[in-house]
């Protein structure tokens, strides 16, 4: 995975040092991450465009806020994912591959944490029930 720091490793280095939350995208096909700590990029979509990408290529990334405490993903299922037409399997497919990347891409920055997903963005995640 390439990792585009924002605005530079120096900066997101020392945010991790005092833990500050970053902002993490991880796309969707392992090929890349983007990092900056939140304070210099609010949230994902600036983050996105700040390194130059369209805010319309958000949906090839999954969205994390990280630090020591856990990671928070924002799980938005593109509805489009992958071709899936099939709204319960294409979910559960997202979740799956979504676990198995992000913990790769945390490992690779260094990060050995718990991810979560935030109860406002749980509303899809009742077809495991």
């Amino acid at each position: 995975m390439q990792i585009i720091y924002y605005p530079d490793q120096e900066r997101v280095t020392e945010c991790m040092q005092l833990d500050e939350p970053l902002l993490m995208l991880v796309k969707h096909d392992e090929s890349e991450i983007i990092i900056s700590c939140i304070d210099d990029s609010f949230e994902h979509l600036i983050l996105l465009k700040k390194v130059g990408y369209s805010e319309r290529e958000i949906d090839k990334y999954y969205r994390i806020v990280v630090n020591n405490d856990g990671a928070d993903w924002t799980f938005v299922c593109p509805t489009d994912y992958l071709g899936i037409t099939d709204r319960e399997t294409r979910i559960k497919r997202f979740y799956n591959n979504g676990i198995e990347t992000i913990t790769k891409a945390l490992k690779l920055i260094g990060y050995e944490v718990e991810i979560n997903i935030p109860k406002r963005y749980r509303r899809h995640l009742d077809i495991f029930n």
